[in-house]
């Protein structure tokens, strides 16, 4: 006689403590291989922050210039511009590492979607990081500076860094909303319905949000925020409609 088919992994059985040793192993492994790449992008740095300053320089009217005060401004930015292009490229194993630590939560047809989960999840993430480099940076960027054409421009590295990376990195956060949705539909914790009828509530939080990522707390920038997020919302209701759980759950 055969033995009967598990279809749930061995390791779904892990104790807490386990589990918590499984967390420190994953963190492990993405902290090495980001620090590789942060190596690897520290070789680059100053291509990098070139690129990520330029829609800032861009819109800097004739006289103005991007300075640095301190002593070791530079060094840290360049540290900085590194880490940013690091956490990007290793985006895909960052999402890996998370899927194998929930997997043996999963049921067994929902951990074949591994391939979509790391494909659209990196997607949506360099999206959003494309989506704040090309959109949301030059339009706060070029109202902002705009507002003191008057006046000579002497922005330090660290203010355009920091302002800059927070939009890229915020975008790119903002942009895995319609991923959040998804499973949680998957799990049956958010319906197409439930999500609808909260629609005023999520944009009164999406209104907070934005205005806690946005780096100055201009109605422009907060709008430029909000308004993706809103949109990335409703496509997370379609996608909870498409991919939700409608019927009971198999057997584990």
């Amino acid at each position: 006689m055969t033995e009967p088919t598990q279809s749930k992994i061995p390791e779904g059985a892990m104790s807490l403590l386990e589990h918590l040793d499984e967390l420190r192993s994953r963190l492990f492994r993405v902290a090495v291989v980001y620090i590789v790449l942060l190596a690897v992008c520290w070789g680059v740095s100053g291509p990098i922050l070139r690129f990520l300053l330029r829609p800032i320089q861009e819109h800097l009217f004739e006289g103005g210039d991007i300075v640095f005060i301190h002593l070791t401004e530079p060094f840290m930015i360049y540290v900085k511009a590194s880490a940013v292009a690091a956490l990007f490229i290793s985006a895909p194993y960052v999402l890996y590492q998370l899927w194998c630590f929930v997997a043996p939560g999963l049921y067994r047809r929902e951990r074949r979607l591994v391939i979509p989960f790391l494909f659209f999840g990196t997607l949506f993430f360099v999206g959003g990081g494309a989506f704040g480099y090309y959109v949301a940076t030059p339009v706060a960027a070029s109202w902002l500076l705009g507002l003191g054409q008057n006046y000579k421009a002497a922005i330090t590295l660290r203010s355009a860094f920091q302002f800059e990376s927070r939009l890229i990195l915020g975008m790119g956060a903002v942009f895995q909303l319609p991923i959040v949705i998804f499973f949680l539909s998957r799990i049956g914790v958010v319906t197409p319905g439930f999500l609808m009828r909260h629609f005023r509530t999520a944009v009164l939080i999406i209104a907070v949000l934005a205005a806690v990522i946005t780096p100055t707390g201009d109605m422009l920038t907060m709008s430029v925020f909000a308004g993706p997020m809103i949109l990335l919302y409703l496509l997370g209701v379609l996608v909870a409609w498409l991919f939700g759980r409608r019927a009971e759950p198999e057997k584990r």
